[in-house]
């Protein structure tokens, strides 16, 4: 039997969501999607996917995403009217996570609901009444959830352990690449040569929302004066910076192209570049030191040496399998004496050990599509059990 799952979504422009689509897809399931928009929905086009839109929100404005979800609990019967039952129903994120309890009510309850979160609100951190009515949020609605989905261990040891109040069993789901050519599959990165005189290319691919990191790097391209380009691809959150185009057009040796497809684009955008900007101070501290980046995964699959700071989750991964370059800080100075110290060779060197890590650490492979969706399925037999039984002991009472 085909199991059938409902994903909502938060974004649905968000190229994450689409890779978790596909990914259950390749396992086997068919699936809809619910969701909010931020400009735009890459599912609209997408074969065998029903793509419903629950509402727009925008990045950075935290009320009115809320406001969004409120407006979209009253709408969401007649939004799903046309959907069949699903067995599992994801949740990508609080905001949706609050539709997930009423969408199986209309489908006649006994749906488990899956809680997936990849990243930590800075508001379910904060120590305030704030957080405190965020945390409460989350665990009301999560209540009757059968499963948390997340990306990093240490999400899991410095959030939903010890301050979420959350007693879930948990889904560790790196952000890997999506690989459905299983001939592709298993062969192994070549190593990438060096520029041989030209400038060494840094590239800074996918949710681009990291102010700091743009000051940092376009002061650092400046200073190496033209010896270092760094490359900008993918979604920028345009309200985290003063003027984002304005900055990247003013910084020499400074480039920005647009968004990508993935996995589509990754061997031509990442062919492109030598090293891999995986470090972010969005929410420096928190969530920006706890995460595990679809960059990290995206370069590291097509042998592009990762630069990530020591002393977060990032930095931890590449220490521990002895690939890329990990800083103490990384202001522009540190930066400029890495880079002035620069070799071919000690490149080479660098290279060589990220293509040398197996491909399955960086791969989500059809085995694993079929495997997620098999967990997934094993969700929705305990809950049909669940269901019979209650309905047994219904009918002895």
């Amino acid at each position: 039997m085909t199991l059938r799952v409902l994903y909502l979504a938060h974004d649905l422009v968000d190229a994450a969501i689409r890779r978790r689509v596909l990914t259950l897809k390749a396992g086997g399931a068919e699936v809809d999607v619910a969701g909010f928009q931020r400009g735009g929905n890459l599912l609209a086009e997408q074969d065998g996917v029903a793509s419903l839109v629950l509402g727009e929100t925008a990045d950075g404005r935290f009320a009115q995403r809320m406001g969004a979800v409120a407006a979209a609990r009253f709408s969401l019967k007649r939004k799903l009217a046309g959907l069949s039952r699903p067995d599992v129903i994801i949740a990508r994120n609080l905001e949706t996570l609050a539709l997930a309890e009423p969408a199986a009510a209309f489908f006649g309850g006994g749906v488990p609901v899956v809680y997936e979160c990849l990243d930590i609100h800075r508001l379910l951190l904060d120590d305030g009444a704030k957080g405190r009515a965020m945390r409460l949020a989350q665990r009301h609605f999560a209540r009757n959830a059968s499963l948390l989905i997340t990306s990093s261990p240490a999400f899991v040891e410095n959030f939903f352990k010890p301050r979420s109040g959350l007693d879930l069993p948990v889904l560790l789901l790196e952000n890997k690449v999506l690989m459905l050519d299983p001939d592709q599959a298993g062969v192994p990165a070549a190593p990438r040569a060096a520029p041989q005189g030209k400038p060494w290319r840094i590239g800074w691919f996918g949710a681009i929302r990291c102010a700091k990191s743009l000051a940092i790097l376009t002061e650092f391209a400046r200073r190496m004066e033209g010896r270092v380009e760094i490359v900008l691809r993918g979604r920028p959150a345009y309200s985290e910076f003063a003027d984002f185009d304005a900055q990247v057009a003013a910084a020499p040796h400074v480039e920005f192209h647009g968004s990508y497809r993935n996995p589509e684009d990754l061997a031509a955008i990442y062919g492109d570049v030598h090293f891999t900007w995986a470090i972010d101070f969005f929410e420096e501290g928190l969530n920006s030191d706890w995460l595990l980046p679809n960059r990290l995964y995206e370069g590291g699959l097509h042998g592009v040496v990762p630069i990530a700071l020591a002393s977060t989750e990032t930095g931890r991964f590449v220490s521990s399998r002895k690939i890329g370059l990990t800083l103490d800080g990384a202001e522009p100075e540190s930066l400029v004496t890495l880079f002035n110290g620069m070799t071919d060779e000690r490149y080479e060197k660098l290279t060589a050990a990220v293509a040398a890590i197996d491909r399955s650490q960086w791969v989500t492979s059809p085995t694993d599509c079929r495997a997620l969706v098999a967990r997934l399925a094993a969700l929705d037999r305990n809950a049909s059990s669940s269901a019979a039984v209650a309905a047994v002991s219904t009918l002895q009472s």
